[in-house]
């Protein structure tokens, strides 16, 4: 499948068992910092990855494009954004089947060049019974220019009476997270690599890390999880940083956010009860 295009419609299936180890090591990864219910918010980011061999890897560490993702003509994929709606909790034991389907495929010229963005869906359920249903944004960049100038960072807005957590992630939070979710991405472990390669000022914080603690905010808040909650990253969080997770009010339910030590927004979300 040479041509992009081709993969619309593509379709996988896997099946995994949560246990209660997976659960407590979870747990163990974020104290303080998980909601409500016997199975963690978020923990579903950690079920059935995408498994490939060593000689199925590309550079980044991911399996290659073109064996669970389309190969686009960019060499860097990160997490964009996505929605989740969550339509019935999931149980310890729970033996999940994940369907996932290859939406949208779409170019665009961003500020730091040539993007590509692929739109995955995925729907869990466990014994018949729907789970979840998951839009996952992933994007394709260009390697970066060396020469260009670095973006000034921008302090985000204050929010009054905002509810705060905070975390310091460190390499060993971003090693046991890769070993969770099995990512092995190099930015998250690999310095040189991150740096030299990738144009990063450090390891970077992955976007599902950033999610799961602002998910697991709202449902704190809220007492369980929310209806719907859509995020979306807009900056790299680098790893050994003081962050901030913060949580307000809003018409339509909740507004969350990622600030890194400079005040700058990295991640933001919205949760609808």
């Amino acid at each position: 499948m040479t041509d992009p295009s081709d993969w619309t419609g593509r379709q996988f299936h896997r099946e995994e068992a949560i246990s209660s180890r997976m659960i407590a090591q979870f747990r163990a990864t974020f104290p303080g910092l998980i909601g409500p219910g016997a199975v963690p918010p978020g923990f579903h980011w950690t079920l059935v990855p995408d498994l490939a061999e060593p000689s199925a890897l590309g550079r980044d560490g991911h399996p290659r494009t073109g064996i669970f993702l389309p190969a686009l003509p960019l060499p860097r994929r990160m997490w964009a954004g996505g929605e989740v709606s969550f339509l019935s909790d999931f149980k310890p034991e729970d033996h999940v089947t994940r369907d996932s389907t290859i939406g949208d495929i779409a170019f665009k010229q961003g500020g730091s060049g040539r993007l590509g963005f692929v739109t995955v869906w995925h729907d869990y359920s466990a014994g018949g019974v729907a789970r979840l249903r998951e839009r996952q944004d992933i994007v394709y960049r260009e390697d970066p220019d060396p020469a260009a100038p670095a973006p000034a960072p921008r302090a985000a807005e204050p929010w009054p009476n905002a509810q705060v957590w905070t975390v310091t992630p460190d390499p060993v939070l971003l090693f046991r997270y890769s070993a969770l979710t099995f990512n092995g991405h190099r930015i998250h472990y690999d310095h040189p690599y991150a740096t030299a390669v990738e144009g990063y000022a450090g390891l970077v914080v992955h976007g599902p890390m950033q999610a799961v603690w602002m998910l697991n905010l709202a449902a704190h808040r809220l007492g369980r999880l929310p209806a719907r909650f859509g995020y979306r990253g807009l900056a790299p969080l680098i790893c050994g940083e003081a962050v901030r997770i913060e949580a307000r009010e809003t018409a339509e339910g909740m507004a969350l956010r990622v600030l890194n030590a400079a005040g700058m927004a990295t991640m933001s979300a919205t949760a609808v009860a």
